[in-house]
Parts: C-alpha cells; sequence; structure tokens
C-alpha cells in the first residue's frame, strides 16, 4: 500500500521518473528517436512500484558521459519547444481524452436520481472497466509486465518477463467470474511463467504482487470453486496445485534475501541463485516496510504447505524490528540489513512505513488472534501515532496524518502521501476485528478506545475523500499538504470538528489542502477506495459507496483512452481533462477495480471476519494456528514510552561505520561496486 520523500530527507518527486520519461513526460506520448535518445544516456530505473516514491533514482557514481548531460538536456529542451510550436515535424502528441457521452459510458452523464441505487448494476459497471483494463492488455501488450495503453505495447522487466499483471490479476478475474479470461491467464502461467533466470527483482513487490497473487488464486479457487469455474478440458485447467507449485518455486527463490546479518531481507535478491543485494540507494539500508510486509505471504505458505523455515525467517524480522525499542512504536522508513538497526529518524505512515503498520493487526488477525504480540504492537504503534503524528488543519479542522521527518521531537510536517489513506479503514478493521459496529457492541466487545478510534478512521477517511473533491478531475494527487497551525495543534488540544464539505469551486475548506504541480499527478492507486470498503463494511453508513462511486466515475470520464485500450495514470488531477500518462499499474486491476467491486457488492463476499487482505489486495483465510506454527519471540520490557529498559543507545556514528563494512557472514553481495557491477545493476534495476 505499495514510494515518496520530504523534501529535507530524499527530495520530493522533482524529476520525472525514467520509467515515465521513456514514454513521455506531462502526458504527451514522446517519440521513437526521443526515447532512444534518452536510453543512449541513463539507464531507467525500476518500474513504479507500490510503496516506492514516485520518481525514485538510486544514488550511483555517473559515468563520465553523463556529466554534461545537463548541458545537453538544455539543448535537447530548447529543440523540444521548436517542435511543440510546430517548426518542424511534431515530436509530441497531446492525448485526447475520449467522449464519454457514447456507448456503454452514457450513464456517466445520468443526472442524480432520487430512487435508490441499483449497487449490482454499479458493480457491473467496474467489471466492464475491468474487462476492457484486461482485453485492451490482452490484445495489445499479452505476457509483458507492464503495459502502455496510450502506445498500444507492452515491456518485459525481466529478459523473460514475471508475469507482472497476469499473476497479479487473477483474484480479480476469479471475483468476477469471468472464465475465458482466467482461463487465457492459467495457459500462460503454465506453458510460460518460469522465475528460474539470473535476475535481481525487489523483494517486497516480487512477494506482495506475485507471490500473493498466486496464493490468493489457490485459496479463492480452492475454498469458491463456483468462482470462475474451470472443467477438466478447459484450457489452463490442470489442477489447483499450478498456484501452489508456483507460489513454492517462487518463495523458495525469495528466501535468499533473509540470508543477512540480522534476518532482516535485503531490498533485492537474484532469482536463479537466491542470492540478497543490498539496496543501490540509501547506503544500503531496506525500506521498513518492504522489510516487513513479507509475513502475511509466507506465514500462508508456511500453514498450507507445513514448511516451518518460511514462517521462522518471516517471524525472525518481526522480533529484530522490535528489538530496537523505538519509542511509541514509530519506526524509522530506513532499516540496515546486517544488522537489524535503523537509519536515519524519517518517521512518516506514507511510503517506506506504511505497511508495516498495517501488517501488525493483520498479523493478529491472520492467525484468528492468537498471537497476542501482534496486537500489542498495533495498539502500541496507533498510541504513537495519535500522540506525534495527528495534527489538524488550520481553518477546516480536517484531521491529518503527518510525519516527522527528523524523528519524534522534531518539527511536523503537515503531508500525506495518497498511500497514507490505507489507514482509516485499518483502524476500523482493529477496532471491530473485522465485525460490524453492531456486531461488536452485541459480542460485549464495544468500549471508549473502540469507539474513539472508530471516530479517528471517520474523520480520517473524509481527510482523504477530501483530496478526491478538491481537483477539478475528482481524482486524488499523489500528495497532498496541508495548511496548519503553528504549532500545530494536537488531539491533546482538542477535540475539534471538522467544517462540512460544501459543493462549490470556491468553498473556504478547499484553502486548507495544498497541492503542488510536481505532486499532481494521479497513479490510479487503490488506498482511498480500500478505506472506503472497509468503512462501509464496519459502520454500514452507505455514505461511504455513494463517495466510491463518484471517484470510480471520476476514474472512468478522466483516466479512460480512447478506443479499446483501456484505461491510463493522469498527468495532473488539476486539470480537466487531464493530461494522459503513458502507463496501466497492475494495482489498478489488482487492487483498484477490486476494492471498488466489493465496495459494490454483497456483504457476504468475503467477510473481513473470515479473511485478511495483503497490502496488493491478495486475499487469504484466517486460520488457527496449525502444523507447529507459533509466535517464536517475546517483547522485551519496556518503559512508559515504550522504549526498552536499560537498553544502552548507540551512537549514529558506529552505525554509519558499521554500515560502511558489513559483517562478513552476510550471504550477500554488499559492499563497494565496481564500475562493471554498477552498470549491470542499473541493466537490471531497469528489467526489474
Amino acid at each position: 500500500m505499495s514510494y515518496a520523500i520530504p523534501t529535507n530527507a530524499d527530495g520530493y518527486r522533482h524529476r520525472e521518473d525514467r520509467t515515465w520519461d521513456s514514454a513521455g513526460q506531462n502526458g504527451y506520448q514522446r517519440s521513437n528517436i526521443g526515447a532512444k535518445i534518452d536510453g543512449y544516456f541513463e539507464k531507467k530505473e525500476l518500474p513504479m512500484y507500490k510503496d516506492k516514491p514516485y520518481n525514485y533514482a538510486a544514488s550511483r557514481k555517473k559515468p563520465i558521459y553523463q556529466k554534461w548531460r545537463f548541458t545537453f538536456a538544455v539543448l535537447l529542451l530548447l529543440v523540444g519547444l521548436l517542435y511543440w510550436v510546430g517548426l518542424f515535424s511534431p515530436t509530441f502528441a497531446r492525448v485526447k481524452v475520449p467522449d464519454t457521452d457514447k456507448h456503454t459510458w452514457s450513464w456517466l452523464n445520468n443526472k442524480p436520481s432520487a430512487a435508490s441505487p441499483d449497487w449490482n448494476e454499479r458493480r457491473e459497471e467496474v467489471k466492464q472497466a475491468f474487462t476492457l483494463s484486461w482485453d485492451g492488455y490482452e490484445k495489445y501488450a499479452w505476457g509483458s509486465d507492464q503495459y502502455q495503453p496510450l502506445s498500444k505495447r507492452g515491456s518485459q522487466m525481466t529478459a523473460n518477463g514475471m508475469g507482472w499483471i497476469i499473476v497479479d490479476a487473477l483474484d480479480t478475474l476469479m471475483l468476477m467470474n469471468l472464465t475465458s479470461r482466467l482461463s487465457h491467464a492459467r495457459d500462460w502461467i503454465t506453458t510460460s511463467l518460469n522465475y528460474d533466470q539470473d535476475q535481481e527483482v525487489n523483494t517486497f513487490e516480487t512477494t506482495i504482487r506475485m507471490l500473493g497473487g498466486l496464493l490468493s488464486a489457490h485459496y479463492l479457487s480452492t475454498t469458491f470453486p463456483d468462482m470462475a469455474p474451470l472443467t477438466d478440458d478447459a484450457q489452463g485447467a490442470l489442477g489447483n496445485d499450478l498456484y501452489v507449485e508456483k507460489a513454492t518455486d517462487l518463495a523458495d527463490r525469495l528466501t535468499g534475501a533473509f540470508d543477512s546479518g540480522s534476518g532482516v531481507p535485503f531490498a533485492s535478491v537474484n532469482l536463479r541463485t537466491s542470492r540478497g543485494k543490498a539496496s543501490h540507494a540509501d547506503g544500503g539500508a531496506s525500506s521498513t516496510a518492504e522489510a516487513t510486509s513479507l509475513q502475511l505471504e509466507f506465514k500462508y505458505l508456511a500453514l498450507l504447505t507445513g514448511e516451518k523455515d518460511y514462517w521462522d525467517k518471516a517471524e525472525k524480522v518481526m522480533k529484530v524490528v522490535d528489538d530496537n525499542g523505538m519509542e511509541a512504536g514509530l519506526l524509522p522508513i530506513f532499516i540496515y540489513a546486517h544488522d537489524g538497526t535503523f537509519r536515519g529518524a524519517n518517521i512518516r505512515l506514507g511510503s517506506r512505513g506504511d505497511s508495516y503498520y498495517e501488517y501488525l493487526i493483520k498479523q493478529y488477525l491472520q492467525t484468528a488472534e492468537e498471537e497476542p504480540i501482534y496486537l500489542d504492537l498495533w495498539n502500541q504503534a496507533l498510541t504513537g501515532v495519535r500522540k506525534h503524528l495527528i495534527t489538524y488543519s488550520k481553518n477546516s479542522r480536517f484531521t491529518v496524518l503527518a510525519e516527522r521527518p527528523n524523528g519524534i521531537g522534531a518539527d511536523m510536517q503537515a503531508k500525506m502521501d495518497h498511500l497514507v489513506c490505507f489507514m482509516p479503514g485499518t483502524i476500523a478493521l482493529a477496532a471491530t476485528r473485522g465485525k460490524t459496529v453492531t456486531e461488536a457492541k452485541k459480542a460485549g466487545k464495544w468500549g471508549k478506545k473502540e469507539q474513539s478510534d472508530l471516530d479517528l478512521a471517520i474523520e480520517l477517511t473524509k481527510t482523504c475523500w477530501g483530496m478526491y473533491k478538491k481537483t477539478a478531475t475528482g481524482l486524488a494527487p499523489e500528495i497532498t499538504f496541508f495548511e496548519v497551525d503553528d504549532p500545530p495543534k494536537s488531539e491533546a488540544d482538542g477535540p475539534f470538528k471538522s467544517a462540512e464539505m460544501v459543493e462549490t469551486p470556491d468553498a473556504e475548506w478547499k484553502k486548507d489542502y495544498i497541492i503542488k504541480g510536481q505532486d499532481a499527478h494521479n497513479l490510479q492507486r487503490p488506498e482511498t477506495v480500500e478505506t472506503l470498503f472497509y468503512m462501509w463494511r464496519i459502520t454500514g453508513d452507505e455514505k461511504y459507496r455513494e463517495w466510491g462511486w463518484e471517484m470510480f466515475k471520476s476514474f472512468v470520464k478522466y483516466t479512460r483512452v480512447e478506443g479499446d485500450a483501456g484505461f491510463t495514470s493522469v498527468a495532473s488531477v488539476l486539470e480537466a481533462p487531464p493530461r494522459l500518462r503513458d502507463n496501466m499499474e497492475s494495482f489498478w486491476l489488482a487492487e483498484t477495480l477490486k476494492y471498488f467491486y466489493l465496495l459494490f457488492s454483497p456483504n457476504d463476499l468475503l467477510p473481513l471476519d473470515t479473511v485478511v487482505f495483503n497490502t496488493e489486495a491478495h486475499i487469504f483465510p484466517t486460520q488457527k494456528l496449525i502444523r507447529g506454527m507459533k509466535t517464536g519471540w517475546e517483547r522485551k520490557a519496556r518503559d512508559g514510552d515504550g522504549k526498552i529498559k536499560d537498553k544502552k543507545p548507540r551512537h549514529d556514528a558506529a552505525k554509519k561505520e558499521e554500515a560502511k563494512d558489513p559483517k562478513s557472514e552476510d550471504k550477500s553481495e554488499v559492499g563497494e561496486d565496481t564500475e562493471a557491477d554498477k552498470g549491470k545493476a542499473a541493466e537490471k534495476d531497469h528489467n526489474t
């Protein structure tokens, strides 16, 4: 719930991501010649990941030929401007937003009706959007890991492909009962998907999308055989073990990432050698969210197969992380794999931090509440969030989940990545354990704390909804800043009542939302609709469904590509119609449209007290501990602030020295890369 970064830490997303750049800056489609020139002067970075900051670039030393690249880029820009004004043949073409009045999308212009909405009908509209996206991919980029709907082509992240889009969308195909498309996908997995590749991949992204997708497909196909059923003679119907076999093969290759000095996984791993590799940037540190968001997947595989090693590797990470004894349960966003200590003090629940908190409560729910240690960790972290990260906008008193770039006690930054919008739904889920509020009250599991947590979830959901209502397109930006008091207010200064969101273009409440041009893109992210899904299921308040419907209409109206290619990303949500970007993320199919579909579905489809969703919206069952699996660690004694008692402080200088000299027993490729290694790494980063 997949990357972004503050100015005083890593630098905001001021430069375009290299992958987007080759597709065309600012929503324009680039010529083949322009793309080749870019490719010569700098290798493209990793494809857009869910949890990495947009425009994230590794800090590598640049070859000599890149030192004059800035001057060349300026000259190239001048030539581009001449093209733009029409002096030469045009290299760029503005993308046309399709006419939504035609064909099957005419319902977009229907006026609001006093009659009760038909939610089944609305669910079918979501299904139609999915099939348009899938069919466009199937027609123009089948088997590719990435899909560019505007240019109608695909590209691979590895030499032979990873099944990035196909595997990620398997369980959505099942939920929507798209049998023929599922059969085609299974056939491709059977005949073409092979993880035996000499290729570095991102440990976290490969786990949540590929391993999670395969495990979810296994769970749905075996537990709900009526979901997109395949007959024995159907193409691709080779038995339910197909998914587990592929998942086990992939997991065995990924486990090498955990072979570090501390047990904290390295950022990358080679699929063929199962050899971990430290991050090419960030001093070699792994992202905290990445290292601590592999547990649902490996634990479920352990419960399926009885292979305890999967369980033990995932569990050990949590112990190492917690043994740092960070104040208030709030963690810095980088952690060294070689010794398990944190790098820096930046605390946020956006990119690089988010899914650590998400997986605390979900690990507790996954094992049917038999591991209370994770509930304890969640409660401590949520208390810390409320004390140190919650503030309020200056005029309308919207609740803001802010950041502490320099740690607790330092200045707060009133900024929210869209990624943070997973949190309200997760808070509500934790408050009721997946039950409705009515059910929780009847069971005697409702008190002041639960009500207070739910109230916080309600207010944060409203803030996230405002990110959509603020813009001309009705779509949220990647990052939003907020106007706050100086010093910022906290919960202790409250309670505060937020203003109503009046439906006028110049409404006062909109002044509290600050959207900067470089942050105004929309990548079809799922976090807000994910929260709406949880809030609807838990509270029964239909406004969350209505908000979801408004969001869905905006996606259809402004992100659909002309013709049959599907949907794509948006360059700026501040312009209507917007300029489009040439990329469809796999999470558009795996998460965003799935959550819309579930939001409009009957509540007995995947009840929240019987399943957990991983951070890529893949579905695992809740089940009691079996096959000898158990929590293999205990928390160290803490003081009132959550710090470990009698813990000896470590100096930052010592940590830096250790980072420069990783322990010799690490089974990884760490240390200073040769120039040849850097060239290979850059090439692999593009492909990965």
